[in-house]
């Protein structure tokens, strides 16, 4: 409800100015969501925060204040509660018009950011020659869904997925490939047999000499351009992408560009040459290293970035810093926002601070390291196999699916219903991914969280299938009383007279708050949870025993309350579009 927000903070603006004059006029009113219902919906501690400089009571500056606040289309009278906090109830009346002004807006009252940015996501970042993991698994999601959000605002996103194909690893494969394989064979290989072959190339590379050697030329070759080696290169790059497709057409994920750390190689001389001109680069056992400001060893000393190693190669960090300039310099971006696991906080916080002393990064530009935790298991450790190895992503998801499904299909044996095979392979698709998303997207994101499958599918509790079904439910309303959302029309009153109603009522108005937070601090956790207090306030208004009847109320009741369950169907398939989930009509 940002406008009633900005309505009340002008309310207040004016009431301080009347009351002690210009001076205070400006003073935050710190409205604040009050933290029990029952006092109120708001809350300010204005009248705290000026007692001291005035020299009164804190209860006797909050009386003046609200005598001189006026409030009266917006609240009940302001009351003073506890050491002089002023609280505010939201007239039904005013909830009324605000309702009906969203119901009638395709965006739900939500409306676009007054000054688009130029903004990149990078996000998912699968390594070539290597199949998907579950440590692919948040940065997909988490930076599909904030790629979402900001879309949604209007804002010019550039999806970029960073793959890693570039490397001293390719000068192995490449040279395994040529020497156990001919070109004409190489299309046989599918994305399993290269990651069998991947560890093949690994132990050659380990176990002997003369191999290791010719792997150090195949990188030089690759890098200098030779042909055979493009072609073997290329070949891993093209397989690694086809099936690195059908995962994000699964999870319903779509990248604008694909650009891989090779796409930067021609940058990274050039990067080395001006951060040498900026006096930046110390040589350090000779390789060129940039010092950092507030990075120490384990031993206290100053711990530099290497952006060459002494054999003239490039790393991580060079790569990293050519991306932060092209980025800026050529993609024009106002906002870079990187997705990745929580361990390379200290890698950006480098990368970024070199940039910056470089100048690279203008004032106006915002950076964003977007960290995440691990996957674990039950038993609170690293997700892995039972044989120990790192769990395939499409084994994740494929086992989601197939859980969903048998699910569904108990759910109905017992209810006796029958149900086609593309319905129950649809619902099942959609509510197992679902569920893996919601599940991971529910968490906050810095922090760990334990991967179970009963948890995720359940339909109680903060679930993606709780929300899902909340949505059914409302279509369910439409079914039976063959009632149309969409011919309701706009000649309909909103009346809001149940506690159930008027508590729905004022959730679904604070959606906008939400969205606008995910935008600002990129938190998918904080709309999950709003859609789930949504799906909990919409059941106990529908409840049979504490709820309000709908299609059986008489009118206009039956019009109003049919118009707060389309909205809050619609509040639902907005905020779960903008987590990267679908819908179901029934399930």
């Amino acid at each position: 409800m940002n406008n009633t927000v900005e309505q009340l903070k002008l309310r207040f603006e004016e009431a301080l100015s009347a009351a002690f004059g210009n001076e205070y006029a400006k003073v935050e009113p710190l409205l604040e969501k009050a933290s029990n219902p029952k006092f109120g919906d708001y809350q300010s501690n204005v009248a705290l925060s000026l007692a001291k400089r005035l020299g009164q009571q804190p209860r006797k500056v909050a009386e003046k204040i609200i005598q001189e606040l006026n409030v009266t289309n917006i609240c009940e009278t302001p009351q003073v509660a506890g050491a002089g906090f002023i609280n505010l109830t939201l007239l039904p009346s005013y909830l009324e018009t605000q309702l009906k002004s969203i119901y009638t807006d395709s965006r739900l009252g939500i409306a676009e950011a007054k000054t688009p940015k130029r903004v990149i996501v990078d996000f998912s970042a699968p390594n070539i020659a290597k199949e998907m993991h579950v440590g692919h698994l948040r940065s997909t999601i988490i930076g599909d869904s904030i790629a979402r959000v900001l879309e949604f605002f209007g804002h010019n996103v550039l999806r970029l997925n960073h793959v890693g194909d570039w490397g001293t690893q390719f000068g192995m494969l490449i040279t395994h490939l040529r020497e156990t394989k001919s070109v004409n064979d190489y299309d046989l290989l599918n994305l399993g047999e290269l990651v069998e072959f991947y560890r093949e190339s690994k132990k050659r590379f380990d176990d002997d000499d003369q191999f290791r050697e010719r792997s150090r030329k195949a990188v030089v070759d690759l890098q200098s351009g030779d042909d055979e080696a493009k072609i073997a290169w290329k070949f891993l790059c093209n397989k690694s992408r086809i099936e690195f497709e059908i995962i994000y057409a699964l999870l319903d994920v779509r990248f604008d560009e694909e650009r891989g750390e090779s796409f930067y190689n021609p940058f990274l001389s050039q990067v080395v040459e001006d951060l040498d001109k900026a006096r930046l680069l110390v040589e350090d056992g000779g390789a060129k290293c940039v010092f950092l400001d507030g990075f120490t060893n384990k031993e206290g000393e100053p711990l530099p970035l290497i952006v060459q190693k002494s054999d003239g190669g490039y790393n991580y960090a060079t790569t990293d810093l050519a991306a932060v300039r092209y980025r800026i310099e050529k993609d024009k971006a106002n906002r870079l926002i990187y997705v990745t696991d929580a361990g390379q906080a200290n890698h950006f916080a480098q990368v970024f601070q070199v940039a910056r002393r470089a100048s690279w990064i203008p004032e106006n530009i915002e950076i964003n390291h977007v960290p995440f935790g691990l996957v674990q298991g039950e038993d609170g450790k690293k997700l892995k196999t039972r044989s120990g190895e790192t769990v395939k992503l499409k084994d994740l998801l494929d086992e989601a699916i197939i859980r969903a499904r048998a699910d569904l299909e108990n759910r109905l044996k017992v209810e006796e219903r029958q149900e086609t095979e593309e319905f129950i392979a649809n619902a099942a698709t959609v509510v197992g991914i679902s569920a893996v998303k919601y599940a991971d997207l529910s968490q906050n994101r810095t922090s760990n969280y334990i991967f179970s499958y009963d948890r995720m599918l359940a339909l109680q509790g903060n679930t993606a299938p709780y929300m899902l079904y909340a949505y059914a439910r409302i279509q369910g309303i439409s079914r039976k009383g063959e009632v149309n959302f969409e011919q309701l029309g706009d000649s309909f009153a909103i009346l809001l007279q149940h506690e159930t109603e008027l508590t729905l009522a004022k959730h679904l108005l604070q959606l906008d708050d939400v969205i606008y937070a995910v935008e600002q601090d990129l938190f998918p956790n904080r709309l999950c949870e709003y859609l789930f207090q949504l799906s909990q306030k919409f059941n106990q208004f529908y409840d049979r025993d504490r709820g309000v009847p709908v299609l059986n109320a008489e009118e206009p009741l039956r019009t109003s309350r049919l118009v707060l369950c389309n909205l809050t169907a619609r509040t639902l398939k907005l905020g779960l579009s903008l987590l990267g989930i679908q819908i179901l009509d029934r399930m």
